[in-house]
C-alpha cells in the first residue's frame, strides 16, 4: 500500500537483566503521519507468568530492526524513497547503524533524498537496477542527489546508484556526506564535477564506483575507500581527488586502499591538488592505469600549499603509478610505518567501533 501509512514489522528479544528469562515479541508497528505506534504480542520463550510486559518494557534495553519497503509499483509501504525516510521520527532510538532499514526496489527513482535522522539504512536490489538520480547544479545545501545530514549520522547504503546528470560546467553533486559513521558498500556514484562532496566526519566505500573528472572526490571529511573502481573522464585537466583540510590539527583525509583507478584519457588526471591548504590524500596498493598524469599533484596554483599538504603513495603498481616524474614534495615511496595509519579501516576511520 503506498500511502502515508506503513506496516512496519519488527522483531524485538527483550532482555531481563535480573533474570535468565528473556521474552520475544513480534511487533506490528504502524507509521501514522509520521509517528510510530505499534500493538505487540508475546510469543513467550520462557515467560515466567508474574512477568508481565510492562514489567519487562520498564527494566530492558531494547533493540529493534525496521522495514520499510519502497516500490515504484505500489507493492510497498511507499514510491518514494524520501516519504519512508519522512516516515520515520527523529527520535526513533536507532543508535547503530542499520535500525531502520528501507528496501528499495528496482527502478529509477527521480528525486533528491535527505536523510536527516539516525539509524537509516538504504538497501538497494543492485546498484545497476536500483538507481537514485536528479539533475541539478549546486544552488543550496540539499542540491545533491543524496545529501546525508549531520543529523543522519549511522548510515548505511547498499547497491544503489547516486547520479545528478547535470553534466559539465557547474558543480552537479551526486552525494553530500556530513553525518558521521556513514558506510557505503556496493554503490555507484555518477556525475561530472564535485561527484561525491565527503564533508564532515567519518566515512566508509567498500566495492564502490566512483565516475567524475573534476575534484570528483571532495571534502573535508575522514574517508575510507577500500577496493573502490575510480573513473575520470576527463579529456583534460582533470584530478581524482580535492581534500579540504584546513589546519594541521584536523584529523581528516582521504585514504585509497587497493583502488584500481582508470581514465577515458591518457595522461589526463592528477591524483588530487589541495582545496585547502593542509589537504590529505594517500594512496595505497593501488593499480593505477595510464590515466593518471605522470606529474601526480598539483599546488592548485598556490605553491605555499607544498609545504602544508600531504599526499603521499604507497606499494601502488600500474602504468600511471611511476613516480620518476612526480612533483617532487609529494610523498612518493611512503614507508610502511609512514603509511600504517592509512591501511585500514579500523585504524583510518575507527571502522571497529561502527562498521559491521
Amino acid at each position: 500500500m503506498a500511502s502515508r501509512t506503513a506496516l512496519i514489522t519488527s522483531v524485538l528479544l527483550l532482555v531481563v537483566p535480573s533474570s535468565s528469562s528473556y521474552v520475544k515479541f513480534d511487533l506490528h508497528g504502524i507509521y501514522t503521519g509520521g509517528r510510530l505506534t505499534h500493538q505487540g504480542t508475546a510469543a513467550g520463550v520462557e515467560r515466567t507468568p508474574s512477568t508481565t510486559e510492562a514489567a519487562v518494557r520498564s527494566r530492558i534495553r531494547l533493540q529493534a530492526a525496521l522495514t520499510i519497503t519502497v516500490d515504484q509499483s505500489g507493492k510497498g509501504n511507499y514510491t518514494k524513497i524520501q516519504d519512508a525516510i519522512n516516515a520515520v521520527p527523529k527520535n526513533n532510538n536507532s543508535g547503530s547503524a542499520g535500525g531502520v532499514l528501507i528496501k528499495i526496489m528496482p527502478g529509477t527513482y527521480s528525486e533528491k533524498v535527505i536523510v536527516d535522522k539516525t539509524g537509516i539504512s538504504l538497501i538497494g536490489t543492485s546498484a545497476s537496477s536500483t538507481i537514485v538520480t536528479w539533475s541539478g547544479r549546486w544552488t543550496s545545501e540539499d542540491s545533491a542527489t543524496i545529501h546525508v545530514r549531520c543529523t543522519g549520522s549511522d548510515f548505511v547504503a547498499r547497491n544503489i546508484t547516486f547520479q545528478n546528470t547535470y553534466g559539465p560546467g557547474a558543480q552537479a553533486i551526486a552525494a553530500r556526506v556530513s553525518g558521521d559513521k556513514a558506510a557505503f558498500y556496493g554503490c555507484r556514484f555518477v556525475s561530472f564535477q564535485d561527484t561525491i562532496l565527503d564533508e564532515t566526519g567519518r566515512h566508509y566505500y567498500s566495492n564502490c564506483y566512483v565516475e567524475g573528472a573534476t575534484d570528483f572526490m571532495f571534502g573535508n571529511g575522514k574517508a575510507f575507500f577500500e577496493k573502490c573502481h575510480l573513473n575520470s573522464t576527463s579529456t583534460n585537466g582533470g584530478a581524482f581527488t580535492a581534500h579540504g583540510r584546513e589546519a594541521e590539527a584536523n584529523k581528516t583525509g582521504f585514504s585509497f586502499v587497493d583502488c584500481n583507478l582508470t581514465g577515458i584519457r591518457v595522461g589526463k588526471s592528477i591524483l588530487g591538488r589541495p582545496w585547502f591548504p593542509y589537504a590529505r590524500v594517500v594512496f595505497a596498493r593501488c593499480n593505477m592505469s595510464n590515466a593518471v598524469d605522470p606529474v601526480g599533484w598539483n599546488n592548485w596554483g598556490h605553491p605555499e600549499n607544498e609545504r602544508t599538504a600531504f599526499f603521499g603513495q604507497f606499494q601502488c603498481y600500474g602504468e600511471g603509478s611511476r613516480t620518476d616524474a612526480r612533483v617532487s614534495w609529494s610523498h612518493n615511496h611512503m614507508s610502511p610505518a609512514e603509511a600504517k595509519p592509512f591501511l585500514t579501516k579500523e585504524d583510518w576511520v575507527d571502522g571497529k567501533e561502527w562498521i559491521n
